[in-house]
């Protein structure tokens, strides 16, 4: 059977029941019509606590982190992210909602090669009001402190980021992230080309910076000796999805 955790399995104290980040039911989505659709366990993730999402390839993933972030809409069930139903929204309205309340880690990164350390760091609030508004004192200000918290030198901050190693180009990537205070982080296989004490430096930095933010972050992995670092997890196997949908 698949190590999964249930709905019931992230509850909390019902006597105080807290901000949902993340509510999963019955989900379902098809790349191809003539293949099973990869169905999901449903979830439900409060604000500030934390999922590690493990699987191999064709376990749905990065299929999930798409469904996610508003990028594709799920063929069944619902999906509420900080209590808006996405498959409600228009594609520019999801696109909105994605500045405005979520930060992405891609594996590769995704920084912009021609602008500096502190620009793509304050990227997210040039992008959206509401996270330059939260961003105290100022943006810059905010993006200086997560970098020095990131451990990127000063001497750094007006390089452009292809002059960054590798480490650091991460680092800078999960500063631009938690900017502007998103309420969920998305991560997705963010640690693949760290050793392992670097590996586990960046974990501890994410986590560490996403707590006193009260950003929940959900981090997909294949690397099962980060797991107990998280509040919760899900596993998933190319072989469950099938069997579930049969």
């Amino acid at each position: 059977m698949p190590d999964t955790t249930s709905k019931t399995d992230l509850s909390a104290d019902s006597s105080a029941i807290p901000r949902q980040a993340l509510s999963i039911s019955n989900l379902a989505f098809c790349w191809d019509k003539t293949q099973p659709p990869l169905r999901y366990p449903d979830i439900t993730l409060h604000a500030g606590e934390h999922l590690f999402l493990r699987g191999p390839s064709g376990s749905g993933k990065s299929t999930l982190l798409s469904l996610l972030g508003g990028l594709i809409l799920p063929d069944t069930g619902k999906l509420s992210l900080l209590g808006t139903d996405l498959a409600r929204l228009s594609g520019g309205q999801r696109d909105r909602f994605r500045a405005d309340h979520m930060g992405v880690i891609f594996q590769q990164f995704n920084l912009v090669p021609y602008l500096t350390t502190l620009d793509n760091v304050m990227l997210p609030c040039r992008l959206s009001p509401k996270r330059r508004a939260r961003a105290l004192p100022t943006p810059e200000n905010e993006a200086e402190s997560l970098l020095t918290a990131l451990d990127i030198p000063q001497s750094h901050w007006h390089r452009r980021v292809t002059g960054l190693s590798v480490g650091q180009q991460q680092r800078v990537a999960a500063a631009r992230a938690l900017t502007g205070g998103p309420e969920l982080i998305l991560a997705d296989e963010p640690t693949s080309a760290l050793d392992s004490d670097n590996r586990d430096r960046f974990i501890e930095l994410l986590l560490g910076l996403a707590e006193k933010k009260q950003s929940s972050v959900i981090f997909v992995s294949h690397d099962q000796s980060l797991a107990e670092r998280f509040n919760h997890q899900i596993a998933l196997t190319a072989l469950d999805t099938l069997e579930r949908a049969q």
